[in-house]
């Protein structure tokens, strides 16, 4: 969810984004938490596609839609909107678009570009803000599974995202690291996860 080189916030998008109430989620996009490769590797290899869930021992779970607003504050309503370029077919996988195409089509809008043009450039910044799913698994798992949660991180902040800000997880080897996570996924038991939603006054 850091922001990607090629793609960066230009002011003329920003009444675009307040529009889209996803203004927050690019300020917050500046000062992402990094990536703890290990924890969230644990966790995906339990993930089961056939059900959509996380298979931990004693119990399946999943990201909820309540979750996501919760963690990014992001809208759920409003209307969705085409960039109004349609990418050629050698650039498409299955169901994603490849990025360098997207970060050379709109890495950089020009400069003197007319509305319609900065609206879509604007479009593509939201969808590439979007694009990001793993730290919304990681603070998804911290907020969860407190006893994931690392310490000094106990400051309460809206979207609840934004409490871990300035993370940056053990820079040592990833395979023991995972094997250390997986263990404490098997060692689970189920009062150590959170059913609790934030409450605000």
């Amino acid at each position: 969810m850091r922001r990607q080189q090629g793609m960066q916030l230009d002011e003329r998008y920003v009444p675009y984004l307040q529009m889209a109430g996803l203004y927050h989620l690019a300020r917050l996009n500046d000062r992402w938490f990094r990536l703890d490769e290990a924890i969230v590797s644990a966790f995906v290899e339990r993930w089961r596609p056939e059900t959509h869930t996380f298979h931990i021992p004693f119990r399946e779970c999943t990201i909820t839609l309540q979750d996501v607003a919760y963690q990014l504050e992001l809208p759920m309503d409003g209307h969705y909107e085409f960039l109004g370029v349609i990418p050629p077919p050698s650039q498409v996988q299955k169901y994603a678009v490849n990025y360098s195409w997207f970060q050379e089509t709109f890495g950089e809008c020009p400069n003197g570009a007319d509305e319609e043009t900065v609206r879509r450039f604007a479009r593509a910044y939201i969808m590439m803000l979007l694009a990001g799913p793993l730290q919304l698994l990681q603070s998804w798992i911290f907020w969860r599974f407190p006893r994931f949660r690392p310490a000094g991180y106990d400051t309460f902040s809206w979207p609840l995202a934004s409490r871990w800000s300035g993370y940056n997880p053990s820079g040592s080897e990833k395979g023991p690291r995972v094997q250390m996570w997986r263990l404490r996924i098997d060692m689970l038991q189920d009062r150590e996860v959170s059913q609790l939603l934030p409450k605000f006054i």
